[in-house]
């Protein structure tokens, strides 16, 4: 007789189980497969400060990019930045420097900062959906945005932005949960844990298609009024 019909004739049924924790199996640069415990990996990127973040972001094998990277791209900016700008995911130039944005659409993303007085080494923190590139630049698939969910999410905690400023429809769409078009995602004050978050079309976008980058300048307007009433708030409060 099985153990459960024995408790159960002896009155102690049902038996309740502890459900285990979700596990994903990933492929580590050797080739070994290794299961990851998926709940333990984010308490544990929740604990780290921004050194420490770099460098598990350096060495995570969440996900099959780590066996295709050059560098991994963490961020860049400053702690405690205004702003946060969060794009697709690195390029070929990113991957080889580990910086995010530092290609042609970098200059161009530059260039609008500069028109707002900000700059990536003062007042503004950069990242990307993923930290590492996708090969072929590829948009991320979910798996890969899953797997480096919490390493953004704990960026965000530690920068601890007034605005964020989702750049085209990957990072608005993981940010967001939806596949709506960056047209109808457009000034709107959406929100990221609880902080608020605006659309506007990635650098990359822009350079295929200038003619939509008054739309974008304007976006960046709507961000900037967004950051400065959220600034007002808080000191209010």
């Amino acid at each position: 007789m099985r153990r459960d019909d024995v408790l159960r004739e002896l009155g102690l049924a049902p038996v309740w189980r502890l459900r285990s924790r979700p596990l994903v199996t990933t492929v580590v640069p050797t080739g070994v497969a290794v299961a990851i415990d998926v709940d333990a990996r984010r308490a544990h990127i929740a604990t780290l400060d921004y050194e420490a973040l770099v460098r598990d972001i350096a060495a995570c094998t969440a996900c099959t990019l780590c066996k295709t990277r050059n560098r991994s791209v963490p961020g860049v900016g400053v702690i405690g930045a205004h702003w946060m700008f969060i794009g697709e995911a690195p390029g070929a130039d990113e991957d080889a420097q580990g910086e995010p944005f530092v290609g042609a659409a970098g200059r161009l993303l530059d260039n609008m900062l500069a028109a707002l007085a900000l700059d990536r080494s003062e007042n503004v923190y950069i990242a990307n959906v993923l930290k590492c590139r996708p090969p072929n630049n590829r948009a991320p698939d979910p798996a890969e945005a899953h797997a480096c969910a919490p390493y953004l999410d704990r960026q965000i905690d530690l920068i601890k932005p007034v605005v964020i400023v989702a750049l085209g429809k990957s990072a608005a769409g993981r940010l967001l949960d939806s596949d709506a078009p960056v047209s109808s995602l457009r000034n709107r004050i959406h929100r990221y844990r609880g902080t608020p978050l605006v659309v506007t079309y990635h650098p990359a976008y822009l350079l295929r298609t200038p003619a939509d980058k008054s739309k974008a300048w304007e976006d960046l307007l709507f961000a900037r009024r967004v950051m400065r009433e959220s600034l007002a708030q808080q000191t209010s409060a």
